[in-house]
């Protein structure tokens, strides 16, 4: 059964040979070169075709890992309006769709900029515009306090997994 990272021995403090590391590193950055490469011969619609799916599928997959699960139409309508790209599938785009996708870009366009509290504190607004979730209050814009349980599966077979 897979273990979630915080149940490794050594977390978080991991140790690795930067050799062994080195070696499997480059071989992913020369077959980057080479995708890159064909990339860039192919036609610009290819281009923003494959970056609009890639940028589709990075925000579902990322939200169902929260146990959302998003409309792939409204996520991809989102996605292709922000980034000005050309798509006849524009689709009305419910707003918490819009949240996680206006998260979503901010930290891959974004991901040289200083990551603070402000920043943080933005995406958990956008992601709690109202301050509820469901029908649970949510406090935006600054950390918790008090004890957190980090809670996975659906409800009424909810699996508590540690206490922080």
């Amino acid at each position: 059964m897979a273990k979630y990272i915080y149940e490794y021995d050594h977390w978080p403090e991991f140790k690795w040979d930067d050799k062994q590391v080195s070696v499997i590193l480059g071989k992913v950055r020369h077959l980057q070169g080479k995708v890159f490469g064909q990339m860039g011969a192919l036609g610009f619609s290819i281009k923003e075709e494959t970056m609009l799916s890639t940028l589709t599928l990075d925000v579902l997959k990322s939200s169902e890992i929260e146990g959302e699960i998003l409309n792939y139409e409204q996520v991809r309508s989102s996605i292709a309006r922000r980034l000005g790209l050309e798509y006849a599938g524009i689709v009305h785009v419910d707003r918490d769709v819009e949240s996680v996708v206006e998260m979503m870009l901010d930290a891959i366009q974004r991901y040289e900029s200083q990551l603070n509290h402000e920043r943080i504190f933005g995406w958990h607004a956008a992601l709690f515009p109202t301050g509820w979730s469901g029908m649970h209050r949510i406090d935006t814009g600054r950390y918790r306090d008090g004890e957190m349980q980090v809670v996975s599966g659906p409800m009424g077979k909810e699996k508590i997994h540690c206490f922080i």
